[in-house]
């Protein structure tokens, strides 16, 4: 027998050999386990038994998961017998059928995870200093702990097809059977729940919030988030995973940016201890999202909430006790209702971090800016109160800048979307954007394209080294003039838009010229004057490219600023 210790857990290394003339002492043993529940507590070091502590008697290979050593098994079944004492120590010993050989040097451990009180009982433990990560996210990882979500491909691929034969043991005794640590204990319950589960819009709206049994929701497969995290803390005490439900506020369905959080906690979800931390997980988020407009519910697995690093929980999850957080140093109601909310989909696609950090700006002269930063390049849009207007958004290699020309004072609604490696544009963040003065000289067009001037984007497609890198080329006679590269095969249109749209083809032939010498192309541009035609105020650049399109597309603007 090998010891070795840590300052949380002692494991032991054990090999137990039982010979062909021993099999009948083997058998008394085995029949002592099963007469005495106590018998092996006593020999144990005092390890507490059902009447004090917690023991799971669980069969590897058959469809319940019992609470009682008096149960009959069968001969053929390897089985788990797991045990804490009062001081939150846990003992978990393996009984092989005795024609069975064990794996040689089986480990197991002896993990302090539970405490006990004053009278003996046992309890999870409290999170503490050892749980909590470091505020503000230091960009290492989505997750709380190392994963490689590969690893899962096979395990979440059975967990999602597992379906209901009976009761909530049975159900958990079936997830268990490709799980062999307490990590994939807990991914296949995640997984389970996230693509069988639906939540109850109507439930949810209810003024009194519905207490739902594990027994109800396997029936209806639906629930509430209190349902969600009950479930999940029940299943992982089945699993013999300590887990938690926690409650408090959140920024979910039906979020107005800004607002401020008191009374009853409109939110609840789970903590599990693993590799002797707390972690935070929310299936109810995982599961899917109700949409705004019909307030339907729709089931799309979201990773993001399984093991969030508390430094992104925190933005959309604030928990009645702030020892839940697990930061290091926690944060106030007050800076939870007034730090920026990045929307799942931001952290999903790549996006780092957001300037300003507040969910509510105010313009400046009549301008507000927001920049964002990202790990690779992302095409991204907005909307300013539901319309693509009074914006300029120019692309960078490591994320976007927007500035927001308002139109009128007042407050307005500001979304973001980004479109990351898919080809859908999410919402990743909003803002309130407060406009106490409009500046009447900024006058953009109505139909700009976004986005604007030369970016990643317009390389990817052929066009490089641009005279012009900002997006805005000012002119004091209405003349200007715009160079670029073009790479071979690409063929370059240029047109002018005003404050109505598109000018005329005759127009434009007399008021835009274009130049090629060798692989650069050059566009000499004569503003049109005042009464000939609505003001010009910009230059598209089309491109098609001859191998792989057959249309040409807005690949660079500007804007021109006649002064």
């Amino acid at each position: 027998m090998e010891l070795k210790k840590d300052s949380n857990a002692v494991s032991i290394d054990m090999l137990l050999i039982v010979h062909s003339e021993k099999r009948r002492a083997a058998q008394g043993t085995h029949s002592e386990l099963q007469a005495d529940p106590g018998a092996l507590s006593q020999r144990r070091g005092g390890l507490q038994g059902v009447g004090n502590g917690i023991r799971r008697w669980q069969k590897f290979e058959g469809n319940d998961v019992h609470g009682s050593l008096a149960e009959k098994q069968h001969p053929q079944q390897t089985q788990v017998i797991t045990s804490y004492d009062n001081q939150g120590t846990q003992l978990t010993v393996e009984v092989h059928p005795r024609d069975a050989m064990p794996q040689l040097l089986k480990k197991f451990s002896l993990a302090k995870c539970l405490q006990g009180d004053k009278n003996g009982n046992t309890r999870p433990r409290q999170p503490g200093a050892k749980d909590a990560h470091a505020y503000p996210w230091d960009r290492s990882s989505l997750k709380s702990m190392s994963l490689d979500l590969r690893q899962f491909e096979k395990l979440d691929t059975y967990a999602s097809q597992v379906t209901v034969k009976s009761g909530l043991d049975e159900l958990v005794s079936d997830l268990l059977q490709e799980a062999h640590t307490d990590l994939e204990r807990v991914r296949v319950i995640w997984i389970w729940i996230c693509h069988h589960i639906e939540y109850d819009v109507e439930a949810a709206q209810e003024k009194d919030r519905q207490a739902f049994k594990p027994t109800d929701i396997l029936r209806t497969q639906k629930t509430n988030c209190d349902g969600y995290a009950g479930l999940f803390e029940k299943m992982c005490r089945i699993a013999g995973v300590q887990c938690m439900t926690v409650p408090g506020y959140s920024k979910g369905f039906g979020y107005q940016t800004g607002q401020s959080f008191s009374g009853e906690f409109d939110h609840a979800w789970n903590a599990v201890y693993l590799e002797g931390r707390w972690h935070l997980v929310d299936s109810t988020w995982g599961s899917g999202l109700v949409d705004s407009t019909t307030s339907k519910f729709t089931f799309l697995y979201n990773e993001f909430y399984f093991l969030t690093h508390p430094a992104l929980f925190i933005e959309d999850h604030f928990p009645d006790n702030k020892n839940w957080q697990l930061l290091k140093p926690p944060q106030s109601l007050k800076q939870f209702e007034s730090n920026m909310y990045h929307k799942s989909e931001f952290y999903n696609k790549g996006m780092l971090s957001a300037h300003p950090e507040t969910s509510v700006i105010k313009t400046v002269n009549g301008k507000a800016t927001v920049a964002v930063e990202s790990r690779a390049p992302t095409l991204f849009m907005f909307m300013l109160n539901g319309k693509q207007e009074h914006g300029l958004l120019s692309l960078r290699k490591d994320g976007m800048k927007l500035d927001i020309y308002p139109p009128t004072v007042g407050t307005h609604k500001l979304q973001i979307f980004a479109k990351g490696n898919s080809d859908v544009y999410s919402s990743v963040l909003e803002y309130t954007v407060k406009c106490n003065y409009v500046d009447v000289g900024v006058r953009l067009p109505a139909e700009l394209h976004q986005p604007v001037g030369p970016s990643w984007f317009s390389e990817q497609m052929g066009i490089v080294k641009p005279s012009h890198p900002d997006p805005i080329i000012h002119t004091s006679d209405g003349r200007c003039s715009v160079s670029f590269g073009v790479e071979e095969g690409v063929s370059v249109l240029a047109s002018l838009h005003g404050d109505e749209g598109p000018i005329t083809e005759e127009t434009q032939r007399r008021y835009i010229f274009q130049l090629h010498r060798e692989k650069r192309a050059e566009l000499k541009v004569q503003l049109p004057q005042a009464g000939n035609t609505a003001g010009c105020r910009e230059i598209y650049v089309m491109v098609l490219e001859n191998a792989n399109h057959s249309f040409y597309s807005y690949i660079l603007k500007y804007k021109v600023n006649a002064q």
